[in-house]
């Protein structure tokens, strides 16, 4: 394995920096590697199963003072989320300055504010846990940065400063503010790249000391528990004037890289993407199935599911997932409808018209929230994101509209999303019901505060325990939900899936575990009125089976062979176990699930 990881090793570094500097370089990427040699913790699981779903969350999502935030956290998803949710994405819990996290001033620390390293490696014991890696760009208050100011080493050429007249016209990137940002270093003024905003300054990996360190940091964050690593931003790691900055050939190579590490040192840890582009170019983060990302998040089902509602109609979600697929067994979707951020719109692009992405952008605004754009290469602006709550986004807050209804809305939309081949990832205000909060835009002028209220533990707690409340209403239907994805292997995120064409109302698929005999038909009423669903046929289960047992609570029964309604915004997941399962009949688990 060793020769074959050092094959792929310097092949990618080869591709990055040519032959001769790879071959220098080697020895320091295994010097790394042997640094770590017995710090990182075997895995008590690896891979995914039907069981696993993560929970999308910042550190201080809850707060109970005295206790510190990561502890907070720690004992609410102990007392409501054990056994339901198997793992958390914490969202950037290091000193920062800016964006909520993101802005990273020191990337081996937590936040004191938070708590420390012990309550991380206490979470980590109840639940596998999502890192982000933040390693496109750091703090302008970071060591690093100031270091580069003062033109110390190693650091002096840590970051992008451009020499005046590169031809930058052509870089591609999701925001309107400048580019480059002057700062006043001791050989004077700079330009540095700044993809993102004037604190976050990108790292120059063209120095093969960043990616070293960047080496070793991913490996620290393996030495700290960490079962995901999630890629931030990483479509823009490699710059290089005259080119759209966008998906480099040695953006892929140091994603390969990365990777190849990894498997060498903790092939337990899965690398995740975080590319909110075109989906063709999302889908390019696999590799060949074996040397990138173990999993991409899926950007375009967000805008797709939110139209797809919107319009009353399954037709362009129906196509779209037809067409999802993964290069091996060893790759899966991040599936998601909500996050930190908004609703991306880029992914929908080519994928619905422009006149559709036009009505999100109405329908957003006419709901309370707002909508970022972005700079176009020819000075033009264009919508990039919808910055709203997805509950929201489904439902007009001033609307006339039972609480029921908007519930039933949401919860069918969160119900396509976990139907779907790939590992789920629910936002914590989509899991406990939350609505916008317009008040945080008012108090911090950036839009994605909409969507990032932390909660007071008593008041959260308080709401779950009232019957009939928001809050209790959409957790419990979540539990449900959760729970029948749990009962059957036929939801394993690499189980087969076939999208049915029942109509304009109905989203459906077919999700079956081979060799096992589980089979689930997933029915998904889109619309506002009850629909009539057509007989289906299940070539899976080698007949026309008359009898299937609905999934849900009320534990109905369907017969699919003869025509049968859906209410409005009913879910039906109706399951065929055409044989009990013998030990050693289910898919390849890993070995918790085993």
């Amino acid at each position: 394995m060793v020769d074959g990881a050092r094959h792929r090793i310097l092949h990618c570094l080869g591709g990055i920096y040519g032959p001769q500097a790879a071959e220098r370089l080697l020895p320091e990427v295994f010097e790394c590697l042997q640094r770590y040699a017995g710090k990182i913790p075997k895995a008590a699981k690896a891979g995914w199963s039907e069981r696993d779903s993560l929970l999308i969350t910042y550190a201080d999502q809850v707060r109970q003072p005295p206790k510190p935030p990561l502890r907070a956290l720690t004992d609410f998803c102990r007392s409501h989320l054990a056994g339901l949710i198997s793992g958390v994405h914490m969202l950037p819990f290091y000193p920062s300055s800016s964006d909520d996290g993101f802005s990273v001033v020191d990337y081996r620390q937590v936040d004191p504010a938070y708590g420390s390293w012990s309550e991380i490696l206490e979470l980590g014991g109840e639940f596998r846990l999502m890192f982000d890696a933040v390693v496109n760009h750091v703090s302008s208050e970071s060591a690093w940065f100031q270091s580069f100011l003062r033109q110390e080493a190693p650091y002096a050429d840590f970051f992008l400063a451009p020499l005046a007249g590169a031809d930058l016209s052509t870089v591609i990137r999701p925001r309107t503010s400048p580019l480059l940002t002057a700062f006043s270093t001791t050989s004077g003024e700079r330009a540095v790249w700044t993809t993102f905003s004037a604190d976050q300054i990108d790292l120059n990996y063209h120095n093969p000391p960043v990616l070293l360190e960047i080496i070793d940091l991913l490996l620290y964050y393996a030495s700290q528990g960490a079962s995901f690593l999630r890629l931030d931003a990483v479509a823009f790691l490699w710059k290089e004037p005259g080119t759209t900055c966008l998906h480099m050939p040695q953006t892929h190579q140091l994603v390969q890289l990365f990777r190849s590490v990894l498997d060498i040192a903790a092939p337990h840890v899965q690398l995740v993407t975080e590319t909110n582009v075109p989906h063709q170019d999302n889908l390019g983060y696999f590799g060949d199935g074996r040397n990138e990302a173990q999993l991409v998040y899926n950007f375009a089902l967000p805008p797709l599911v939110l139209d797809a509602f919107h319009q009353r109609t399954a037709s362009t979600l129906t196509r779209w997932a037809s067409s999802l697929a993964t290069p091996s067994q060893e790759t899966t979707f991040f599936n998601f409808l909500a996050s930190h951020d908004g609703i991306g719109l880029n992914p929908a692009r080519g994928l619905i018209s422009a006149e559709r992405i036009q009505a999100l952008v109405e329908r957003t605004l006419a709901h309370g929230g707002q909508v970022s754009s972005k700079r176009n290469p020819d000075g033009s602006r264009s919508p990039y994101e919808l910055n709203i709550n997805y509950f929201d986004a489904l439902s007009d807050p001033q609307a006339d509209e039972p609480l029921l209804v908007q519930i039933d809305r949401f919860m069918a939309a969160q119900a396509v999303m976990l139907s779907l081949a790939g590992l789920p990832g629910i936002y914590f205000h989509s899991l406990f019901g939350s609505r916008g909060w317009p008040e945080g835009v008012r108090q911090t002028g950036r839009p994605r505060t909409v969507n990032r209220q932390k909660l007071e533990h008593r008041t959260l707690e308080h709401e779950l325990r009232t019957p009939g409340s928001r809050r209790a209403l959409v957790f419990r239907r979540f539990v449900d939900l959760l729970r029948a994805r749990q009962a059957s292997p036929a939801f394993h995120p690499s189980a087969g899936q076939r999208v049915l064409d029942l109509g304009d109302a109905i989203f459906a698929l077919v999700r079956t575990a081979a060799g096992v005999g589980d089979s689930v038909v997933c029915l998904h009423n889109l619309t506002d009125r009850r629909v009539t669903c057509p007989p289906i046929t299940v070539p899976e289960v080698g007949r026309r089976a008359a009898a299937w047992t609905d999934m849900m609570p009320e534990a109905a029964t369907a017969a699919l062979d003869r025509p049968f309604e859906l209410a409005p915004y009913q879910v039906a997941w109706l399951w065929h176990e055409r044989r009990r399962r013998a030990a050693g009949a289910a898919l390849p688990r890993d070995e918790a699930s085993a």
